[in-house]
């Protein structure tokens, strides 16, 4: 069964994990592509882009706060805890996420590498002094110099930091194992790291509540609750350690 895969990869460490949407959905954010996801309701090519950041602004900054107000009182949920524990344990080497809320170091993750920034916080556009996100819903002009407050996110229409991009590709090519979870894997270059570990030798599973288009490759797929998947997994993993 593919849960067994799982907690035997999992136990025999070495593990490396790609995080979407879908993994926080139990802290009480939505997916973006889900049925009822946000993107449903916002067209993230006009609102979550740079064309928008300059040309349309108060639009773009309304969005944007309708964002970081989304993360009042949203706390880690236990998959996300269950993945700091195993870091620290040493069964994980680390988690590349397409999020931006945070909540994996809220939970005590060390290794993160954040492919699309951290909503948490905004930078002036500026002089690139960096604040806390709350800011951002009391004024979009930055205290030090005046310029314009941006999200600290990667927008459409921007490349993706290469920091964070370097790290998800040894994370990929050097784990035994790979887990995805709550991701749909329709996104560039996200959905390249699993194919990337599969290459290099990993076995691959995948953890999502709808099918994605890389099941076919995988090792193992389970499509059912990720944090009560991960529970199980945990479960035996630390039963059998």
């Amino acid at each position: 069964m593919s849960l067994d895969l799982v907690i035997e990869s999992v136990s025999a460490g070495d593990l490396s994990v790609l995080t979407g949407a879908g993994m926080s959905t139990a802290s009480g954010l939505p997916d973006f592509r889900g049925k009822d996801g946000l993107w449903k309701q916002k067209d993230p090519r006009l609102l979550a882009s740079l064309s928008a950041m300059e040309n349309d602004r108060a639009e773009f900054v309304n969005f944007y706060r309708y964002r970081i107000r989304m993360f009042e009182g949203v706390k880690p949920n236990r998959g996300h805890h269950i993945l700091a524990e195993w870091e620290a344990r040493g069964l994980l080497k680390g988690v590349i996420t397409q999020n931006v809320d945070g909540l994996h170091q809220e939970a005590g993750s060390r290794e993160v590498h954040e492919l699309h920034g951290n909503l948490r916080r905004v930078r002036c556009s500026r002089c690139r002094a960096a604040y806390e996100s709350s800011l951002f819903l009391e004024r979009d002009d930055c205290p030090a110099c005046g310029g314009s407050l941006r999200p600290g996110v990667v927008l459409f229409g921007e490349m993706l930091p290469e920091g964070p991009m370097d790290a998800a590709e040894e994370l990929s090519g050097t784990a035994s194992s790979f887990l995805v979870l709550g991701s749909s894997l329709e996104v560039s270059p996200a959905n390249a790291y699993p194919m990337l570990a599969k290459r290099a030798g990993a076995k691959l599973f995948i953890i999502n509540m709808t099918p994605t288009q890389l099941d076919y490759m995988a090792d193992g797929v389970i499509h059912g609750d990720i944090v009560e998947t991960l529970e199980k997994i945990d479960k035996s993993v630390t039963h059998g350690s």
